[in-house]
């Protein structure tokens, strides 16, 4: 399967903003690149690319003071079978566990583990361990937790959402990160393309989309507390412990954001050919 993934952002910067950028896919996460996704910014401006501690591709930059423009427009390769199921997933004791897995089960800035760790032992202590016990995680999340852009807000921790009950995709997902860690399994907040692929069209505007990974059997696994199904083309841009570690753009000074426009779909035209 060809999928088509890009975006178009304008911002409007009062003066000289220092910025990172994380708009690129992950390099371990894409098959090959029929066209890359590499970042189309205007005016033409010094960028400079490196990895985060997650390995995470960034992109540092100052905007121009007045309007500049950021886009990509990319073709590549992707699995068309849907998110990998494994019910047999084995977890790991934390003794076991490799030492690169230990910070994703911490408490970070939107995942109190110390706060939750109670609720999660008297809530999902009896269920089976490995992937049940992940899959228990998201069920109930998704169960419990209402959905609504209204809800947004940039502050709000997984033990808010726990007593709110309400959200927007990143809040369900930092919830069940937290759970998870609580109950000893290393989890990860992810981000990335995720259209709506061979299914029936979602309400409201294309946008990044937000998930987790949990490590069982000696890799990393994707769950979606939100949508709790199985997806088609989950392209993965960034993870991190949590929000905070995968801002898609972060700004050193104000700014106006004026467009935000995302694309993820099934490419069916001729790869050689301009979109």
């Amino acid at each position: 399967m060809i999928l088509r993934i890009g975006y178009d952002i304008v911002t409007k910067q009062r003066f000289p903003t220092p910025m990172v950028l994380m708009l690129n896919t992950r390099p371990d996460s894409v098959r090959r690149f029929i066209r890359p996704d590499d970042p189309r910014i205007d005016p033409e401006i010094p960028m400079h690319p490196y990895l985060d501690s997650f390995g995470n591709r960034c992109l540092r930059i100052v905007a121009p003071a007045g309007t500049m423009r950021i886009s990509a427009d990319a073709l590549l390769e992707n699995d068309a079978e849907l998110d990998d199921y494994a019910p047999d997933a084995r977890q790991h004791p934390v003794e076991e566990l490799p030492d690169e897995c230990l910070p994703f089960l911490l408490g970070s800035r939107y995942c109190e583990v110390d706060k939750l760790t109670p609720f999660a032992w008297e809530t999902f202590g009896r269920s089976d361990l490995g992937w049940a016990r992940v899959q228990a995680v998201s069920d109930w999340v998704h169960n419990h937790v209402k959905f609504g852009y209204e809800y947004a807000s940039s502050t709000k921790t997984a033990a808010d959402v726990l007593e709110e009950g309400r959200g927007v995709c990143r809040d369900f997902q930092h919830l069940a990160v937290t759970l998870c860690r609580c109950l000893g399994i290393p989890a990860r907040y992810a981000t990335g393309y995720l259209g709506e692929i061979r299914m029936a069209p979602l309400p409201g505007a294309m946008d990044f989309s937000a998930w987790y990974e949990a490590y069982l059997g000696d890799r990393w696994y994707s769950f979606d507390a939100r949508f709790n199904e199985r997806r088609r083309g989950r392209t993965l841009m960034a993870v991190g412990r949590d929000a905070t570690d995968v801002a898609l753009l972060t700004t050193f000074g104000p700014h106006e954001l004026d467009k935000f426009e995302v694309i993820c779909e099934e490419f069916l035209g001729d790869p050689g050919q301009s979109v």
